[in-house]
């Protein structure tokens, strides 16, 4: 009698396939896990450029003429970001000689430093919102809050999801910085 062999178990063919598409799947998970890990960190600097922006306003809204004003310190400002990690200098406004020019210089300062301190090489750009009139008539301005993240400029592609003004985007372009807008009204 005449018994047939019939194969018991898999092949090493089809155990280095089975392999090979479990690894496929855990190169997939690994990077999908790393990317999760950068997302709150990117959502904690969010946050922060939010109430550093808020702050700004508010101090603003505190000194409105010199907004106001076709060159105002606050609107007359360039972009502080520059993309180093360098401290910026605060300047003074004494309670007796304060002007309204002072305030808003110490302001800035005050704001610009507290943004390159919380936020990786971060910097600040006020313009006055002009598309409606002059800015002493429409009170209506943008903040954008700029900053680097450079262990994340790689894995997320802050060109597609940021709207960085064209002063930043023309400028630093490797590696791309975040950026937050807030229209505001005084």
């Amino acid at each position: 009698m005449k018994y047939l062999h019939r194969q018991h178990g898999f092949s090493l063919i089809e155990v280095l396939v089975a392999i090979l598409i479990l690894s496929f799947g855990m190169l997939a998970l690994g990077a999908m896990l790393s990317f999760s890990v950068q997302l709150p960190k990117l959502a904690g600097y969010r946050a922060t450029a939010s109430n550093l922006a808020a702050s700004h306003v508010e101090r603003m809204r505190a000194n409105p003429a010199e907004f106001q004003k076709f060159e105002g310190r606050y609107t007359a400002e360039p972009l502080s970001y520059d993309g180093t990690f360098d401290a910026i200098q605060s300047a003074d406004c004494v309670y007796d000689t304060c002007t309204p020019a002072a305030l808003a210089a110490m302001d800035n300062a005050t704001t610009q430093r507290a943004i390159r301190t919380a936020l990786p090489a971060g910097g600040m750009l006020v313009t006055c919102d002009t598309s409606a009139g002059p800015c002493s008539a429409t009170h209506y301005g943008n903040i954008w809050i700029v900053w680097q993240d450079p262990s994340t400029a790689a894995a997320l592609n802050s060109a597609m999801s940021d709207n960085c003004p064209a002063q930043v985007t023309q400028r630093y372009t490797s590696p791309a910085p975040h950026c937050l807008y807030v229209r505001f009204k005084i």
